[in-house]
């Protein structure tokens, strides 16, 4: 061999301890991503859990929303395959803790339970649908889903009319007024399928009603209770003027639903109506009611309506989820709707409560008291689709969102951004919410290097106990893996750091090394993520 000649070409070609992330980690079982890269293939039971959290819709920057959801599909029904009875219960546990932004991820995976599971899932299935659909809303989304996978069968039939024999006189009649029709079903199409037999002859009358209406409805309420609210319903149909209105909606307690549209532009009506809106109409209505002056600087009902944003075990009671009033703070604050052509001046004690509320809306987190660098991933796939369908969340703004509650709480914490580069951010616990979402918003966009954090740590000298990454996992870009630039990291500062991948969309991969207990997956904009992220950190 002659004295010059070193045999590098092989380190290059083959490297266990620095491998591109176009290339598999030799010794795994990676598999090449969306974006070119590699990265560890979840189970199906984690891309579950994953779709019941983020769902599908908007699909992300690589994959559409229709091969997105047909995946994740798939990935469902081999666990139905695997053990049908453990989906069935773990969709009732997340729609029932509300840590997902939307229900109709689990309705569709209770319907998928029911048109191809085993007669052991099928009757769990039935079993479970009072429990996540708790609406009448929900009942005709999973309609909707259910035909897909099946039909009218005695299973379906007997599942239906549980879901209304088996609810008490009032809140069925609550369920029939309130929501009447959507994904082109009624009460009317279910009942007919269905074709129950009353539980008692209140259902009976009720039945009746949603099936056929009351073609005159008399002066007095009827002596049945339960049947006050269709009544009062039939009322204000009728109504003439807004005095009739106002009356039926101060003593009756009505619900902005059971107003006719025509009586919604009075601001007297929508005054009426607030102290009875519940939590979740509220936040979806806190444009109209500032639109039409019952929100304004220096009014009691501003104050009362900041009280109920900031109650946490009213947030909790509502199922709350903390997206959902993420979208409310950044429609409401933007002073304009995403649809139509309502506008109005933001309270700013209105826009506070909501930046309260966010935190509110999380469990309890316990501060860790370690050394956390959380790393937001600010590449381009990040900018693009929706979290859980939710109007202008992006993976890149959820995890802003989802970074701050951690900020909140601990005191030795360290945040920065990255896409092919580092990108400088500052978040801290004295910012508000909407304002961190505008910083973040306009950080620049570049591929995707999810090694980056920990090199930047081992670059900068910061010691680190854990490194918290939000990203889609879709990285590719650099010439280390992020699992090998952790262990490089441990190595170098003999510190035993940990890595969470905070995953912020439903698709099949993570960047955590399943081998390794120092590293973990968990799914992004859970009600439940920061509490196992900091459980996971303590130890």
């Amino acid at each position: 061999m002659s004295k010059g000649y070193r045999p590098k070409g092989y380190r290059q070609l083959y490297n266990t301890r620095v491998t591109p992330q176009s290339q598999p980690m030799p010794g795994t079982n990676q598999e090449r991503n969306n974006a070119g890269g590699y990265a560890w293939r979840v189970s199906d039971w984690t891309r579950l859990e994953r779709f019941l959290v983020l769902g599908s819709e908007g699909g992300t920057y690589y994959v559409r929303e229709r091969k997105l959801t047909v995946d994740n599909a798939q990935a469902v029904l081999r666990c139905l395959q695997e053990d049908g009875p453990r989906v069935v219960a773990e969709t009732v546990a997340v729609s029932q803790a509300g840590r997902a932004p939307k229900n109709d991820p689990a309705l569709f995976v209770l319907a998928l339970a029911l048109g191809h599971g085993d007669v052991t899932t099928r009757r769990a299935a039935v079993a479970a649908l009072p429990k996540v659909a708790r609406t009448g809303t929900h009942l005709f989304h999973f309609l909707e889903f259910v035909e897909g996978f099946r039909g009218w069968g005695r299973l379906l039939r007997n599942g239906v009319t549980a879901w209304y024999n088996e609810m008490d006189p009032a809140r069925l009649a609550y369920q029939l007024v309130k929501y009447q029709q959507r994904d082109g079903w009624s009460h009317r199409d279910a009942l007919r399928l269905a074709k129950p037999v009353p539980a008692t002859p209140v259902h009976s009358a009720l039945y009746g009603w949603a099936t056929r209406g009351w073609p005159e409805v008399g002066p007095e309420p009827p002596q049945e209770k339960a049947l006050t609210l269709p009544w009062v319903y039939e009322k204000a149909k009728r109504a003439q003027t807004e005095a009739e209105v106002l009356a039926l909606v101060r003593d009756h307690r009505l619900t902005w639903e059971f107003v006719p549209s025509q009586w919604l532009g009075s601001p007297a009506v929508w005054e009426a109506l607030l102290p009875n809106l519940p939590l979740g109409a509220l936040l979806r209505n806190l444009g109209r009611l500032t639109a039409h002056g019952v929100l304004a600087p220096g009014r009691p009902q501003v104050a009362e309506v900041a009280a109920r944003l900031c109650d946490p075990e009213a947030l909790r009671r509502a199922r709350l989820h903390p997206l959902a009033v993420l979208v409310a703070l950044k429609t409401y604050a933007a002073g304009r709707g995403a649809r139509g052509k309502l506008k109005w001046e933001p309270v700013a004690s209105v826009v506070d409560a909501l930046d309260a509320a966010f935190y509110q809306a999380f469990e309890v987190v316990e501060p860790t008291g370690k050394r956390l660098l959380l790393a937001l991933d600010v590449s381009g796939s990040m900018g693009f689709g929706e979290v859980a369908g939710m109007t202008g969340v992006t993976p890149r703004v959820a995890s802003a969102a989802l970074a701050l509650t951690t900020v909140a709480v601990e005191k030795n914490v360290h945040v920065t951004a990255f896409s092919h580069q580092m990108v400088p951010v500052s978040l801290s616990p004295r910012q508000r919410l909407d304002d961190v979402l505008r910083v973040t918003d306009q950080l620049p966009f570049g591929g995707t290097d999810c090694a980056l954090p920990m090199l930047y740590a081992l670059e900068k000298g910061l010691e680190v106990d854990a490194f918290v990454v939000y990203t889609d996992s879709e990285t590719w870009y650099g010439q280390v893996h992020p699992a090998q630039a952790l262990r490089m990291y441990r190595e170098r500062t003999g510190l035993p750091a940990k890595l969470v991948v905070v995953g912020m969309v439903s698709n099949g991969f993570s960047l955590a090394d399943p081998n390794d207990p120092g590293m973990l997956d968990v799914v992004g904009m859970s009600t439940a993520t920061p509490q196992v992220v900091n459980q996971f950190v303590a130890g």
